[in-house]
């Protein structure tokens, strides 16, 4: 039973396991935001474009009377809008944090210095050819 308990201890807190949790706790955070943008910034500014239609307004009723069920388009389109401004709110984020992650181009390396008697590379600051020992200007 102990082998077990100490498997598990190994496996819960590997440094991925302990991040994706840490992940998900965000994102349900984030989602909550986003939520809320969509509901309370860009449902009001849609309605104001489509003349002043409500999407929880939007709904199909299935039978007749006030408790009759009915389908909730209006809450389904919002979740569509939610999904995509996580999305690209996710997007942007993987694009800027693999932007980090990319390295530095390294400099181009000069062209090498080659000896004018028997074309070997020498050293830009040397004086002698270590190939024929001529003398360099």
């Amino acid at each position: 039973m102990s082998k077990l308990i100490k498997e598990f201890r190994e496996f819960a807190f590997k440094g991925n396991v302990v991040d994706m949790a840490v992940g998900v706790l965000i994102g349900s955070a984030f989602s909550g935001i986003v939520t809320s943008i969509v509901n309370d910034l860009f449902t009001p500014f849609i309605a104001l474009l489509t003349g002043s239609v409500d999407f929880s307004d939007w709904v199909i009723p299935l039978g007749s009377g006030e408790t009759a069920p009915s389908i909730a388009i209006g809450s389904f389109v919002q979740t569509v809008i939610n999904f995509f401004i996580v999305a690209i709110c996710i997007f942007a984020m993987v694009k800027f944090i693999n932007k980090l992650k990319r390295p530095a181009p390294e400099a181009p390396k000069p062209a090498p210095r080659l000896c004018p008697y028997c074309k070997g590379e020498i050293a830009a600051d040397a004086t002698r050819c270590p190939h024929c020992t001529s003398h360099l200007e």
